[in-house]
């Protein structure tokens, strides 16, 4: 399989979080989701659990950047661009 961080450079921002998202391809990296369970300390997502991100998005997904979104609305985005990148490689024929 490919390997899915090297593969989001370049690609369309999926998260497209409203009045955030920079919709710049050149910034564009895999954002990982963070999931109770499956993530924690010293412990990251799959690069399966995973959206392509523009660096505005990646870093509300992170919470590194606020906004007026809730956290929920925030995850919500996070997790709609996580299956726009799913089918995306999918239809790409980069995943099965």
């Amino acid at each position: 399989m490919k390997d899915l961080r090297k593969y989001a450079r370049g690609q369309e921002c999926q998260i497209r979080i409203p009045f955030v998202c920079n919709r710049d391809p050149a910034t564009t990296v895999l954002a990982h989701i963070r999931l109770a369970g499956v993530t924690g300390t010293a412990l990251k997502a799959a690069d399966l659990l995973g959206a392509w991100a523009c660096s505005a998005c990646h870093d509300v997904a992170d919470s590194r950047a606020k906004t007026d979104f809730s956290p929920d609305i925030v995850r919500l985005y996070h997790l709609e661009g996580m299956a726009r990148t799913i089918a995306e490689l999918v239809r790409r024929e980069v995943l099965p």
